[in-house]
């Protein structure tokens, strides 16, 4: 008897798969000692804000696990399409390797906070980004916290489809006004934050990492990603 033919769903999802692993691999070969320092400069200078050691973190989109191997929290998770994401994760952080417009495998209420970084721009739809913000929505706690920083497309008008996987173009205000709809309240909506990207082009020392987030002046002139953070009342 023949075998019954795959999925078509499954064969998409491990082509999806394959694509992001070799995306990865070509865009940020050669900076990830790189990126895990300016990480956790950017986590112990200025998201710690948001985060407390009691916390149970998610960090959507993970990647390589740079920002939520930085953290310290009580409980850390992170979520990827990518299965190879897991490999660069510590031991101590949960992974959901799946798409995060699909219901997440945590309770209501669950997390103090979520944080997203470079992700949201990737998602095919509107619809998705709703979904994924939904989601999120459910699983914080009242008063949690979801952090999202991305490239924004009133800084880069062209600049911003030079990364193949680029598909939902955002600013600052747009992806406030979708948070809004699902139900958060916005804390803040910078539209200028950190320059664009770390995957090419020059690399500060990091003592200037450390001066420019005290910069927020230097932001407006060298900033082309936006941060929004927003709130579950």
């Amino acid at each position: 008897m023949a075998a019954a033919p795959e999925p078509q769903a499954e064969i998409q999802k491990r082509h999806q798969q394959t694509e992001l692993k070799e995306l990865y691999s070509l865009r940020f070969a050669g900076t990830r000692d790189y990126r895990g320092q300016v990480w956790k400069i950017l986590v112990n200078d200025f998201f710690c804000r948001w985060i407390r050691p009691e916390h149970a973190v998610l960090d959507i989109g993970c990647g390589h696990g740079e920002f939520i191997n930085s953290v310290i929290a009580a409980r850390k998770y992170a979520m990827d399409l990518n299965p190879a994401a897991k490999e660069c994760l510590a031991t101590d952080i949960r992974f959901f390797e799946q798409d995060c417009s699909a219901h997440w495998p945590l309770a209501c209420g669950s997390l103090d906070a979520i944080f997203t970084s470079n992700f949201f721009e990737h998602l095919p739809t509107k619809a998705a980004l709703r979904a994924t913000l939904r989601e999120a929505f459910r699983c914080l706690r009242s008063g949690g916290c979801l952090i999202a920083i991305g490239p924004n497309a009133k800084a880069l008008p062209g600049a911003y489809w030079d990364f193949f996987d680029h598909q939902l173009p955002l600013t600052e205000r747009s992806l406030a006004e979708a948070m809004r709809l699902e139900g958060f309240r916005i804390e803040c909506a910078t539209p200028r934050f950190l320059p664009y990207t770390m995957s090419q082009g020059f690399r500060p020392p990091l003592w200037m990492v450390r001066l420019y987030l005290k910069l927020p002046l230097a932001w407006r002139i060298l900033g082309k990603q936006f941060l929004v953070v927003a709130r579950k009342a």
